[in-house]
């Protein structure tokens, strides 16, 4: 509270305009302060809690053993590393364009993008691990990719430049993002217009799908689909692929 300001006896004898000035001053200063204290704190982004807690902590561990994550990623009895080709294919990349392959792991996928793109085109093989970074820079070099970079990104940012790709690929990774709100706001902002974004994941149906998918995978496919428009995203389609049994796949497009 402010204090009561003492007028001095001398404020008697001065002249009006004088005193009308210094009545002038003093009313200001007490509508500076009452507007201050009106004013309204701005608004605070609200930090997204995680939606699994510890889910990636295997890939965070720094004594990862990336050759063990090979031979799990990679295998035949995949699906989704089976049927790369046709999953691939499916995207329609053009020729020259950026594709973000988020999560990229072991990158069992970027040498068939890095063809799709062409020289001119970029492929940004993605993930949290560094110790898949390492290899997917090592696989790129040794295959004679020019065009992959491999990036490290943050748990809750894909950590690519506004308006840089026009595809992003997401393979039984949705999944493990703990942040997807914020994790798909960042993608919606590295996408230029028009983007779309393929997503292959589980299909988790209670009561079908094996136990460890069901314990394993928080959303099914439609809860999926009702985040990404809730990010920003539209479902263009649900692209079929033969020989697929535990996965779907789907196209949006960035809106």
């Amino acid at each position: 509270m402010l204090a009561k300001p003492y007028t001095p006896t001398i404020l008697i004898t001065m002249k009006l305009p004088f005193l009308n000035l210094f009545t002038a001053a003093m009313l200001a200063s007490f509508s500076i302060v009452g507007c201050a204290s009106t004013d309204t704190a701005p608004a605070q982004t609200v930090a997204e809690d995680s939606v699994k807690p510890g889910i990636n902590k295997s890939f965070l561990d720094p004594e990862l053993q990336v050759d063990k994550f090979v031979d799990r990623f990679e295998g035949e009895s995949r699906e989704v590393f089976a049927h790369r080709a046709e999953i691939a294919a499916a995207i329609g990349i053009k020729s020259g364009s950026s594709i973000a392959d988020v999560g990229a792991g072991t990158g069992p996928y970027i040498g068939l993008f890095a063809q799709a793109v062409g020289a001119k085109g970029k492929v940004y093989a993605i993930d949290i691990a560094p110790k898949f970074v390492e290899h997917l820079a090592a696989r790129a070099k040794r295959e004679g990719h020019s065009q992959i970079e491999a990036r490290l990104c943050s748990e809750d940012s894909v950590d690519l430049p506004a308006n840089s790709v026009d595809y992003a690929f997401i393979c039984d990774v949705y999944h493990h993002f703990e942040f997807p709100r914020t994790t798909m706001a960042t993608l919606h902002s590295a996408l230029r217009t028009g983007g779309e974004v393929v997503i292959v994941d589980f299909d988790r149906i209670p009561g079908v799908s094996r136990e460890w998918i069901l314990g394993h995978v928080r959303a099914g496919k439609e809860e999926v689909f009702a985040e990404m428009k809730s990010f920003g995203f539209e479902l263009v389609e649900e692209i079929p692929i033969e020989g697929l049994e535990e996965n779907w796949v789907a196209r949006f497009r960035k809106s």
